[in-house]
This record gives C-alpha cells, sequence and structure tokens, in this order.
C-alpha cells in the first residue's frame, strides 16, 4: 500500500506595505536629484507576470544560465548546506528555481519566501506545497529590504539557508547592498548559509542586449510601476509619456534603467507637483555587475565572508555562498 503524506498548510504572515509607505518612498525619490522611483514596486501581480516573460526573452540570458548552474552543482551545494535546512528566498517570483533546490537538499523542514506581491507568493506557495508535502510552506508577504523575522517550523531546523537568486543584489547601491547582506547576516543566524546568484562583468553588449530585448516586455515591465503607482496612490503619471531606456555604464558596473519624460509636464502626488522637462530621465533600477574582488569586499563589509562559488562555462554568471564572519576573526576560513 503507498502511504499518504499529509500536506503541511500554508500558513502566510502578511507584512506588505501600506499605501501610505509607497507613498512616502515616491515622494521623497521625486523630490531627489536626479528624480528616482524605488524598483521593489515593480512587483505587483501583472509585473511579476511580465518579469516572467521577460525571463523567456532570447536576449535575457541571466534565468537560462543560472538555472543550467543549479543543475550542475546541486549536489555540490547540498553538501555544503547540510539536511534539514530551513529555507529563506528572498524575492522568490515563480519559484521555479526554488523547485530545483527543494528537490537537491537533503530533507529540507521548512520554506519561508518573502516576497512583495501577494498574489504570487500565495500562488507560488500552493503549487510547491502540492509539490513538496513535507515542506513546510511558511510564507511571508513583505518587504525583504527590512528586517523581518522569521515564522517558526513545527519540526526543528538544523540550521538556515537564505536563497537569493537571480542576481537581485545588484538591484541595490553600495550602501543598500550592504544593509541588506547586514540584514541576512541576522535572519541566518550564527550558523546559517546564504547561496547567492551574482552576474558577472561581461562584455556590455550582451549585458544591455538583456535589458532592452526586441519584443519590448522590458520596457512594459518598467512602465507597469507607472500604472501601480496611479492605481494604488492615486498619482497621474501619463504612462504614454515617458519611455523605457537601459545602458551600461562601466565606470559603475551596473546597467542604470530610466523612465524618460518625452515632453515637459507635471505630475501630481498625494497634493504635490513634481515638473518633468522634455528628456528628462528619472532613475528606477540599478543591475550592478560584479568581480570576484568587488563581490568579496561587498560580502566584508557586511560581516559575510565567500565560503566557496560557482561560476557557469563562460563565466557570464556565479552563485556564491556565504556565511558569517566568527566573531573576533575576521579571516576567512575556507576559500
Amino acid at each position: 500500500m503507498n502511504q499518504v503524506l499529509e500536506r503541511a498548510p500554508v500558513v502566510l504572515t502578511d507584512l506588505r506595505p501600506t499605501a501610505a509607505d509607497i507613498t512616502g518612498e515616491v515622494l521623497a525619490g521625486l523630490a531627489a536629484t536626479p528624480k528616482t522611483l524605488p524598483s521593489k514596486y515593480f512587483y505587483d501581480a501583472r509585473g511579476s507576470a511580465l518579469f516572467e516573460q521577460i525571463t523567456q526573452q532570447p536576449e535575457y540570458y541571466l534565468t537560462r544560465v543560472e538555472t543550467r548552474l543549479l543543475d550542475a552543482r546541486m549536489a555540490d551545494i547540498a553538501a555544503e548546506v547540510g539536511a534539514q535546512a530551513h529555507v529563506v528566498e528572498y524575492g522568490s517570483g515563480s519559484g521555479l528555481k526554488t523547485e530545483r533546490l527543494l528537490r537537491g537538499l537533503q530533507d529540507p523542514v521548512a520554506y519561508t519566501p518573502i516576497e512583495i506581491s501577494r498574489a504570487t507568493l500565495l500562488a507560488m506557495a500552493g503549487r510547491l506545497a502540492l509539490r513538496f508535502p513535507r515542506v513546510q510552506m511558511l510564507p511571508v508577504c513583505a518587504d525583504f529590504t527590512q528586517p523581518v523575522a522569521l515564522p517558526a517550523p513545527d519540526r526543528r531546523a538544523h540550521g538556515v539557508v537564505v536563497f537569493f537568486p537571480g542576481s537581485t543584489l545588484g538591484n541595490f547601491d553600495e550602501d543598500e547592498a550592504i544593509a541588506l547582506l547586514s540584514a541576512m547576516r541576522e535572519t541566518m543566524g550564527a550558523d546559517g548559509r546564504a547561496l547567492i546568484g551574482i552576474d558577472l562583468d561581461k562584455d556590455s553588449d550582451v549585458i544591455e542586449a538583456a535589458y532592452n530585448d526586441v519584443a519590448g516586455v522590458t520596457a512594459a515591465f518598467t512602465l507597469n510601476l507607472l500604472v501601480r503607482l496611479n492605481r494604488e496612490i492615486g498619482s497621474d503619471f501619463d504612462v504614454g509619456a515617458f519611455r523605457h531606456h537601459a545602458v551600461y555604464v562601466r565606470e559603475r558596473g551596473r546597467i542604470e534603467t530610466s523612465l524618460v519624460s518625452q515632453r515637459a509636464q507635471d505630475v501630481h502626488v498625494a497634493g504635490r507637483v513634481f515638473h518633468f522637462a522634455a528628456g528628462e530621465a528619472m532613475l528606477v533600477e540599478y543591475s550592478h555587475k560584479y568581480t570576484d574582488t568587488g563581490f568579496a569586499a561587498l560580502a566584508a563589509a557586511a560581516g559575510l565572508q565567500v565560503v566557496t562559488g560557482w561560476n557557469d562555462e563562460r563565466d557570464w554568471l556565479g552563485l556564491r555562498l556565504l556565511e558569517p564572519v566568527p566573531p573576533h576573526d575576521p579571516t576567512p576560513r575556507r576559500r
């Protein structure tokens, strides 16, 4: 007789930003020079769906390369992480890479995706609950850039591993990335690990093509941010009066994505007026591309050290396993 495993329930912790939170960040960004908008609000339901379409575009190498790298190195990753881990993922999206990780690890105890899009989060957690009935699903709807207390799994975990694929870390400037890695160190605890995907520095034509796909999906994804803000905080961005622009700035080692005003115009947010000149660029996203030296220094500034790492065959993208630097011992134990 086949044993039927009882599926653990999905237990949601909902800490979504409020409209007031979003409005405050938008006002601060529009008052800056140059104007900015927070990229973390790309991911409403439509934005999340558009991003999944981006990953299917021929120019967008990141998802394909990282997925192959996970498959090729999963046995090594599982050996490093160990058995009965509590897997925590920042910005989980559709969870397709997560399936590979949960399948490859030794008896993972629980999975806590932290995702800002509630609809995407619940759909993904429900799907994974069916595929991994022994893994307790403990999703948290929250902004992962802020400290988040982890829900406790019913089964005792032998450690926390934070999974942060997709080179999302590159979307933060240096100070923000250090703050995020520091918060990650607190989340994983002294005996935890973090498995982070990083996009590596390479030919600028390859990089720029990934953020300017011919089909225009990335442009639609970027402009959807304005649609969301109009809907959720009552702004009046004229979406048709902005265009997507992404360029690789080698001296800063990053893609800079902007929405460029196509004409002189005023935008109203929460009773305030913001003037845009024709051709004025509003920065909406960074995407840093790392060297090994630069990434190791970034991790060290957050109290973390690189344990080991894996690259694809062309050195386009890497996975790095991090652990906290032991107190009073800044010397890495392994490389």
